[in-house]
């Protein structure tokens, strides 16, 4: 049996005590990071074009190194005033580099901002509106300030290039985008500037969580050709109705549509997607959907706002109606979310517009809805 001196068992201990405590420490550490990481919010870039704007879901997960410098370079105003000076019709845009500022300088374009971040994951997919690392061919720690954007899914990029976001909002300026002039080597021949890149917080998705006593707390002003109405709506009744219409209001899909049938001593009725002046964005139209119904006791009288449908129960989505008369038909049968609290007499000067059968003679526009709270 090996004998050890007290110093030797004294020495033991005091290492293992350290060793003990460089565990605990890790183990905080990695704890603190991963906690950190955890309660870290998601964050978007806000792109501010010379084409509009459009909106990056940033995805550290995915590409953390990536993400940290187009967040510093951001911070530091970086990309404001570059152009993205290398496109695809309909199928990609580049742009990032430094030296796109100088108008002089385009026969560079392409050349600058490189080399500043190592080598991350490829992305499995390079799937309709990836933001990716514009890489140095053969090069794979060249990543930098330059990113592309592909404006369809393109497999032929799979697992080639790092991708560190998502378009969420504003595919549409980014078509338009692809749409610039180039020459024959596929460089823009005009400017398409982004005008300012910010980052910001994810903002929450509005009215998403809100419980039916916060829905009760909002009104909206239908801004018609005819002058301002004023709602108030029904959440105890029919709280999924009234989410919806404040969500697409909010994003603006009604804007732009008409009073599209008139029936005096019944309804005025608005909301149809066919007579709205410019097509839906691409964000606008995931919100679209057919609602459950959510038919209860209120009684269709005169100001009563309901959702207009089809044959099939579920198929209302867009399409409301105003009630200008006692319609008892619609009892029961129509979900009723609101009424009107302000603006009657424009119900009816659009319920007395002229017509034929059921169709105004001249266009009765509702221009926007404006949420507000009570």
């Amino acid at each position: 049996m090996e004998l050890r001196s007290h110093e030797a068992h004294e020495g033991a201990r005091t290492s293992s005590w350290i060793l003990r405590v460089l565990c605990a420490f890790v183990v905080i550490v990695f704890a603190g990071v991963a906690a950190a990481s955890a309660q870290a919010p998601p964050r978007q870039a806000v792109v501010e074009t010379s084409a509009g704007t459009f909106i990056i879901d940033l995805t550290p997960d995915t590409a953390p190194g990536q993400v940290d410098h187009f967040t510093k370079l951001a911070g530091a105003g970086a990309y404001d005033g570059t152009t993205f000076h290398r496109m695809v019709k309909y199928g990609m845009v580049q742009g990032g580099d430094p030296i796109s500022r100088d108008p002089a300088k385009r026969n560079l374009y392409g050349t600058g901002g490189l080399n500043a971040v190592n080598a991350e994951p490829r992305a499995r997919q390079m799937t309709r509106g990836s933001v990716a690392a514009v890489l140095v061919p053969g090069r794979p720690d060249s990543a930098g300030a330059q990113f592309f954007i592909v404006l369809a899914d393109q497999p032929a990029l799979d697992n080639q290039y790092t991708v560190f976001g998502h378009v969420s909002d504003g595919m549409e300026v980014l078509q338009k985008i692809s749409e610039t002039p180039v020459d024959a080597a596929g460089l823009a021949t005009e400017r398409a500037e982004i005008r300012r890149l910010t980052i910001r917080d994810t903002p929450p998705e509005l009215f998403v969580t809100d419980s039916p006593q916060q829905l009760g707390a909002y009104r909206a002003v239908l801004e018609t050709g005819a002058g301002p109405v004023t709602l108030e709506f029904f959440p105890d009744k029919a709280p999924e109705h009234v989410r919806q219409f404040l969500r697409l209001a909010a994003a603006g899909v009604y804007n732009g549509m008409a009073f599209h049938r008139v029936a005096p001593g019944f309804v005025i009725q608005t909301g149809a997607l066919n007579t709205r002046q410019a097509p839906l964005t691409e964000k606008q139209q995931k919100l679209v959907h057919n609602l459950q119904p959510e038919f209860n006791d209120t009684k269709h009288v005169k100001g009563i706002v309901s959702m207009a449908r089809g044959e099939d129960r579920a198929s209302a989505s867009t399409s409301f109606f105003i009630c200008t008369g006692t319609s008892t038909a619609l009892d029961g049968a129509y979900t009723a979310f609101g009424r009107v609290v302000d603006g009657m007499p424009v119900v009816e000067a659009i319920e007395a517009s002229p017509r034929t059968g059921e169709t105004p003679n001249t266009r009765i526009e509702l221009k926007a809805i404006r949420i507000e709270t009570r």
